[in-house]
This record gives structure tokens, C-alpha cells and sequence, in this order.
């Protein structure tokens, strides 16, 4: 077996069908296994509870694992646990993969707008980004040779929220211009596309920052998908919210520099093609 997807959820399974697609034999790890499509072999385990079984010819090990909540324990099992199981379970087998483990550019706690690059220091800063930071450092001490992809906020089909936000007029701009926050995205075919990428490179550096050409002021992205779907720009919150639509993510400018040094090239370089894209029905949700 050629490709292991720990986390065949809908990043997951995109990444799964564009490995099948390149004639790789994919075998899907998931609680319920019949969710995973074919062309995948799904195969049903709980990775925050138990070890999976790897077979000895897998190449490659993409870990792609999703939390339910925003719990904490619920991120500790999911990103810790999970990711201990299943570095167990390719220690069972004998096999020497290239690991590739999903991340998240959360663990920045930057919140100035400067420019944040892989060489910026991963300290976390909540609950849930000091979980992530210790599944890393895990990573690190039992995989070192493993690549790291840190991905910025993942949007696409189905994951319309700011969308519904706009359109049912709850999105609220910054209380005066300027003070909206940088946001950071990728479109989840490009996150894929890119995990799909990593595991081709000949000699990958440790870490990756997988996002697009354009951080942008949350303010701004407001105002496009306003334009872009007919409705009012979203009214300025109230002096008193003047962190609103930050939720946790800071004011960062994320740069994927070392990403396209590789030769990777986003399909939806900025927000507005890949949010164009999904108003368009374009591609759909895995379940």
C-alpha cells in the first residue's frame, strides 16, 4: 500500500482521492470507515483510542486528524493521542514512510500584523494552540525527519461561514478603519494540493506555512463577499468590540514563500478567486 490518510475527513479525503488519482493505492483511516469513497480503502479505527495497523509497503503517511470541539481534552486526544497512536502504529510495521502531519499557523501568537514566516517562534498562547505546540514537539522527538504543514484558516465548499455571516448581516466590521485584523486562508483544494506536493520533494525543509498570496484585513473580505453576493457592507461594530472578528487568530501576516520556492502554485492565490469558486458551487464537502 502506497499512501496512509490518518483523518479522513474532508482535507483528508481531498488529499486521498488527488494521491488515487495519481495512480497511488490509498488506504483512508476513519471511525467509520464506510464514510471514506472509493477509489480509498477505508479502514475503521479510532486513532484517539487505538492503534492503527499500517501496512509494511506504505510511502507515505499523511496525518490529517480533526477535532470535533474546541475542547481542550477533545484537542489533546485528536492532535496528541492521535498522532501518538499512529506514530506508534508505524513503528509496528516496519515500515519507513515520509510523515507529513496537518498543523495549524494558530500556534502563533503574534498580534501585531507583522509578517510571521516558519523561522517565527511556535508559542501558542491558548488553550487550544498550546495543544497543538505539544503534538508538535512530539512530532519533533519521535519523527524528526517528518514534515510539518502549518495551514491558515481552511475554507472551501461547505465551509461557508463568513459567507452566512454576510449574508445574514451578523458579520461586524472594526469599530474604525484600520483596525480590522490581518486574516490568513488557503482553499482546502490547495491545502491538499499542497500536502499531495510535500510528499514529492526530494529533500523537504521540516516546516511549511501552507497559505495564499494574500493576507488580508478581515474588513476587506467582508466587503467582497458583500459586493459579490448583493447585500449591504456589514455595519461597524461598537467602540467597545473593537477586537471583534479576530476569534482567537490575531493580527498576523502569514508569507508561504518557502512553500512556493518548492513549486507549488495555489489554484486560489487570493480570497476572492477561491470565494468566487465556492459562491459558484464549485467542488463539494466530503462527509
Amino acid at each position: 500500500m502506497d499512501i496512509v490518510i490518518a483523518g479522513c475527513g474532508d482535507l483528508g479525503i481531498e488529499t486521498g482521492l488527488r494521491f488515487a488519482a495519481a495512480g497511488h493505492r490509498v488506504v483512508g483511516l476513519r471511525r467509520r470507515a464506510e464514510l471514506v469513497p472509493a477509489p480509498l480503502t477505508g479502514q475503521g479505527v479510532d486513532l484517539r483510542r487505538s492503534v492503527p495497523e499500517i501496512p509494511r509497503d506504505t510511502r507515505v503517511v499523511v496525518v490529517a486528524v480533526a477535532a470535533g470541539s474546541r475542547d481542550v481534552d477533545e484537542y489533546r486526544a485528536t492532535y496528541v493521542d492521535g498522532l501518538r497512536n499512529v506514530l506508534d502504529g508505524i513503528d509496528a510495521s516496519g515500515a519507513a514512510p515520509r510523515v507529513i502531519v496537518v498543523s495549524s499557523t494558530a500556534v502563533y501568537d503574534v498580534d501585531d500584523g507583522s509578517t510571521v514566516t516558519e523561522d517565527t517562534p511556535a508559542t501558542g498562547g491558548t488553550p487550544t494552540a498550546d495543544v497543538l505546540v505539544e503534538a508538535e514537539a512530539l512530532l519533533r522527538d519521535r519523527a524528526p525527519g517528518a514534515v510539518l504543514a502549518r495551514l491558515s484558516g481552511v475554507y472551501g465548499p461547505g465551509r461557508e461561514r463568513l459567507i452566512d455571516q454576510v449574508r445574514g448581516g451578523s458579520a461586524r466590521r472594526a469599530p474604525v478603519d484600520g483596525a480590522s485584523p490581518h486574516t490568513n486562508r488557503i482553499h482546502r483544494d490547495d491545502a491538499a494540493a499542497a500536502l499531495v506536493h510535500l510528499a514529492t520533494l526530494e529533500d523537504p525543509a521540516p516546516t511549511y506555512l501552507v497559505t495564499d498570496d494574500e493576507p488580508s484585513r478581515l474588513d476587506d473580505v467582508y466587503a467582497f463577499l458583500a459586493a459579490e453576493l448583493g447585500v449591504p457592507v456589514p455595519q461597524r461594530a461598537a467602540a467597545e468590540e473593537g477586537t471583534v472578528g479576530r476569534q482567537g487568530a490575531g493580527d498576523k501576516r502569514l508569507s508561504n514563500g518557502l512553500l512556493r520556492g518548492t513549486g507549488w502554485v495555489p489554484r486560489y492565490p487570493t480570497f476572492r478567486e477561491g470565494y468566487r469558486a465556492v459562491l459558484a458551487g464549485d467542488g463539494a464537502r466530503h462527509a
